[in-house]
């Protein structure tokens, strides 16, 4: 095998608040309400998620701290779990994000961490369809990413466990 290199390139747009449709304005300004209702004594870093369902329905989510640091949960995957427990059959078709601390939303849009885009992954793979990403910043720009796969292009699924050794 010849050694080669390989550059990946992934697409993200970017457009100011005001461009967005209705909804997606709809979905960031429940992402920026969940915020308020996140517990984040440790980090002060309070994370707001609003995902879009299928039939409609908006569901939030907040980061969730706890003293014993990995027993908390992201504010992407508390919005997840909760709609996969009560709205199984609706797929996922966008998800907002916002992040405030120091007294005002972030300078730089939050993305989602490494555990939270292999969980939006598996909900891809599960329903057989892409989320929409919204990240929002104070400056009120929206950065989009069509698909998790745009914020992670080598990814693990479960395609990988059957492959061959």
């Amino acid at each position: 095998v010849q050694m080669k290199q390989i550059n990946l390139t992934t697409k993200i747009t970017v457009y100011s608040y005001d461009e967005c449709t209705e909804l997606e304005k709809k979905l960031i300004d429940a992402a920026k309400e969940a915020t308020s209702n996140a517990y984040a004594p440790y980090s002060e870093f309070y994370v707001g998620a609003a995902l879009l369902l299928e039939n409609g329905q908006i569901i939030t989510g907040n980061n969730q701290e706890n003293a014993a640091y990995p027993s908390g949960l992201c504010a992407e995957r508390t919005a997840v779990f909760y709609a996969n427990a009560q709205y199984p059959n609706q797929k996922i078709e966008a998800l907002a994000i916002a992040a405030f601390n120091n007294g005002d939303f972030t300078l730089d849009i939050t993305s989602p961490c490494g555990s939270c885009r292999q969980v939006l992954l598996e909900v891809e793979s599960r329903y057989n369809s892409d989320v929409k990403i919204l990240m929002y910043n104070r400056k009120n720009e929206v950065y989009v990413a069509e698909s998790i796969i745009s914020l992670m292009p080598l990814s693990f699924d479960k395609k990988s466990l059957n492959s061959e050794i």
